[in-house]
């Protein structure tokens, strides 16, 4: 039978379960009763990357009134903050500096934000980035809209939200971009793991962003 090994996730199932249990107010041994399993491997569970089959892993979520998918992290239905979202008592903490670089540092899917000529709103767009020597470098295209207006005063957002356990962070930086064109800093650049442009095709244009202001929240529920 196949089984799910969560691996690095394996924490956050638990969490995801345990915070549902909690939601519906059930202990783990009414749990237990209701997937057929032992309360002791309900606990472990919660606080074990677990490895589980598909039929434990159908068997908790049928137990805990939810979704196999929702369990995993991986809900493809619904969007953050819709009507329903379980968010009990949430706290809303703001980040230091420290922090939000920190949470910058892994890199992954940003937005960019800039100002065109005679646009009357910022334009945002998605890029894949990561971060070198403390600034935040992507690829795009050299005609792009981002080449030509991206140069100057941006902004730049990251955030990641886990819907199941009503919980996330959002990090903002401010600071100027130039493109990259000294060849030594290009080398330097290739050189580390590739950037891999969001929008695919021939995008040969490095930006670098250096922020000068690093702002970021985390929400989660109270009893966190």
């Amino acid at each position: 039978m196949d089984a799910y090994d969560t691996g690095h996730a394996g924490g956050d199932l638990g969490r995801r379960a345990a915070h549902r249990r909690k939601g519906l107010g059930l202990t783990r041994e009414e749990v237990a009763l209701r997937a057929g399993m032992a309360p002791g491997y309900v606990a472990y569970l919660e606080e074990h990357p677990p490895v589980l089959t598909r039929w434990a892993l159908h068997r908790l979520a049928r137990a805990l009134q939810t979704t196999e998918d929702a369990l995993l992290g991986a809900e493809p239905e619904g969007a953050p903050g819709l009507p329903g979202a379980p968010v009990p008592d949430p706290e809303l903490r703001e980040l230091d500096a420290e922090e939000c670089a920190r949470l910058l540092e892994p890199g992954g899917v940003g937005r960019v934000a800039f100002l065109v000529e005679d646009e009357r709103a910022p334009v945002v767009l998605p890029v894949n980035y990561l971060v070198s020597a403390g600034t935040i470098v992507f690829r795009t295209d050299p005609e792009g809209v981002i080449a030509r207006h991206a140069l100057g005063d941006v902004g730049f957002q990251v955030d990641r939200f886990d819907g199941a356990m009503s919980e996330g962070w959002t990090v903002l930086a401010a600071g100027p971009a130039h493109r990259v064109e000294e060849p030594s800093e290009l080398s330097a650049l290739r050189a580390l793991t590739p950037i891999r442009p969001w929008a695919g095709g021939d995008r040969d244009a490095c930006v670098r962003i250096a922020p000068t202001r690093l702002t970021g929240h985390r929400l989660r529920p109270r009893e966190a």
